[in-house]
């Protein structure tokens, strides 16, 4: 079996990213990885389903759960593009998760920025941070320029 790599699934979370920047969206995407296996993934719903909680990360937990009828995901790690929110580290520190990798800083709505030093995510999670940071954060550089024309 092939073993594949944070920056392996951190590419197919900017696949997810890119399908919500073609959709309009905030182009944030993401993947849940159990045992070198995606089984989940979500990219940014807000303006489609117009619920200002439908993050990629969020919708990525709930397909995570149903799909495999737990409410805990201790063994996953997810990937996604940008900085997680406080919102979606409230989400991310219930489900448990062992890893939690992100690519792009969010100097403006990411979790630092609020809590500063205080740690979010659940007491045995492990944060990752800047796979692929210049991919991410060009698509999110990208769809906000587009937006101020």
């Amino acid at each position: 079996m092939i073993e594949f790599d944070d920056e392996y699934f951190m590419q197919q979370a900017l696949k997810e990213a890119v399908i919500a920047f073609e959709k309009d969206e905030v182009p944030v995407g993401a993947v849940i990885v159990i045992n070198n296996r995606i089984i989940a993934r979500g990219h940014n719903q807000v303006e489609l389903l117009n619920d200002s909680t439908a993050h990629a990360e969020i919708l990525a937990l709930t397909s995570a759960y149903s799909s495999l009828g737990t409410k805990y995901l201790p063994e996953a790690t997810l990937y996604v593009t940008v900085e997680p929110c406080l919102m979606c580290c409230g989400a991310l520190y219930w489900g448990k998760l062992n890893r939690i990798v992100y690519g792009a800083s969010d100097e403006k709505n990411g979790f630092k920025h609020i809590t500063g030093e205080n740690w979010p995510f659940h007491p045995k999670t492990e944060l990752v941070k800047g796979v692929l940071q210049d991919e991410c954060a060009q698509l999110m550089r990208s769809f906000f320029k587009g937006k101020r024309k």
